[in-house]
């Protein structure tokens, strides 16, 4: 069950970014413009993060799978299959902070 709930956490990662980018999203003829920088920024913070909770998501779905099966042989092995989730875990995250830093870049240009 570990590795699913691992799992979730990196679609709430998603919906955290996409929160983050629909906040910096105005109409068209709002108050401030929306500019191409903007556009891009935001672009980036939803490739970052979503990419890096892509990789995260083969890691452990690779090693949910391996480690579940080993530790029905070798019950031992639970606190290191908890240790590479974790660190799989940590891919995404570092994604989600290199998106949250590129959606604040937006609404900074110079336009």
């Amino acid at each position: 069950i570990v590795p699913v709930v691992m799992a979730g956490v990196l679609g709430i990662y998603g919906l955290i970014i996409a929160v983050i980018i629909s906040t910096g999203v105005v109409a068209p003829g709002g108050p401030k413009p929306y500019v191409l920088y903007d556009g891009f920024a935001h672009l980036a913070a939803g490739l970052a993060c979503g990419l890096a909770g892509l990789a995260a998501g083969m890691a452990i779905g690779i090693v949910g799978d391996a480690g579940v099966r080993a530790n029905a042989q070798q019950p031992k092995l639970f606190v290191g299959m908890i240790l590479i989730l974790i660190f799989a875990e940590a891919l995404a995250l570092y994604g989600l902070i290199v998106g949250i830093i590129l959606a604040s870049k937006a609404g900074q240009s110079a336009a």
